[in-house]
């Protein structure tokens, strides 16, 4: 089997200076992420995604939880540098000691080399034993004055490329209250006051997305006048969330049974948006009468 190439990345630096949002930062780039490897096993691990064909940018975390890598990291380093298969770059989060206690503080964690002791302690002996790793470091990060969100678009502008910049889209979905709201939408809106087409006979059974009930969702006037206030609110705040960082907005239009009106205003409002942001249209009620019809 043919090896392929490898871009590694090893994340590392003090304790509380911000591996956490780091490596959930790569992981959003489409890195490979592990968090904590012991250190014998990353030679192995190493060589065994050389033998596929499923990874191509890895990322892991190795921090004071893992000693042992501090006395072995020269012997590793050196065996990773002369693999012609593997790129691989340090990226080291510093932080001052005053942000470094403020954070311990905040968290009421121990600092892992002083969990008896002094945070002050611990931290001056990590640091000092991390200055030679701090030294060879490609990138180095001070998180002192970083927000999290701050950090993530620092990693990203340092690490992404074309292949693998964090996309913003837009999830726009239908669902039934009576189902419950979806717990991962993002804006919940509400078309239950609307006309139900429930109630003509001829469209029960049919559903948002034929035509004759999204004609007749649309065609009174408080639906057009709904919609166009929706339109109005969300297409201007989708560039902030964007900016924020955000990968994924989850926008919910829901009505009583998720069938009619909820899957007509997220159809509409779907192919708006669609003409300016990736986006994608789920309607997760929609077939629940039928099922439960069937199944009684």
């Amino acid at each position: 089997m043919v090896s392929h190439k490898i871009d590694l990345v090893i994340v590392t630096g003090m304790s509380g200076a911000g591996k956490t949002v780091a490596i959930q930062s790569f992981e959003d780039l489409g890195y490979f992420t592990i968090d904590n490897m012991p250190p014998t096993l990353v030679p192995k691990f190493l060589e065994i995604l050389e033998q596929t064909n499923e990874y191509e940018r890895v990322a892991l975390v190795v921090d004071m939880r893992s000693r042992s890598f501090f006395k072995e990291i020269n012997a590793i380093l050196d065996q990773i540098e002369s693999n012609q298969n593997i790129t691989f770059r340090i990226l080291f989060l510093d932080a001052t000691d005053n942000e470094l206690v403020s954070r311990y503080k905040e968290t009421r964690r121990s600092h892992p080399l002083a969990p008896d002791g002094r945070l002050m302690d611990g931290i001056k002996l990590e640091r000092e034993m991390l200055a030679p790793l701090k030294s060879m470091s490609q990138n180095v990060v001070d998180t002192s004055d970083l927000t999290p969100r701050q950090l993530r678009q620092a990693i990203s502008e340092q690490f992404s490329n074309a292949s693998n910049t964090v996309s913003f889209r837009v999830e726009v979905m239908s669902f039934g209250f009576k189902y419950g709201i979806p717990l991962d939408a993002d804006l919940v809106f509400d078309v239950r006051f609307l006309p139900n087409p429930y109630y003509i006979a001829e469209l029960r059974e049919k559903t948002g997305l034929d035509q004759e009930v999204f004609d007749y969702v649309m065609g009174h006037q408080e639906s057009e006048d709904f919609f166009q206030n929706l339109l109005n609110l969300i297409m201007p705040i989708l560039p902030s969330y964007q900016k924020e960082g955000k990968s994924l907005l989850t926008i919910a239009i829901g009505c009583t049974g998720g069938q009619h009106r909820s899957v007509a205003f997220a159809h509409r409002l779907a192919q708006s948006i669609k003409e300016e942001w990736p986006m994608n249209e789920s309607h997760r009620d929609k077939e629940k009468r039928k099922e439960t019809v069937n199944r009684s």
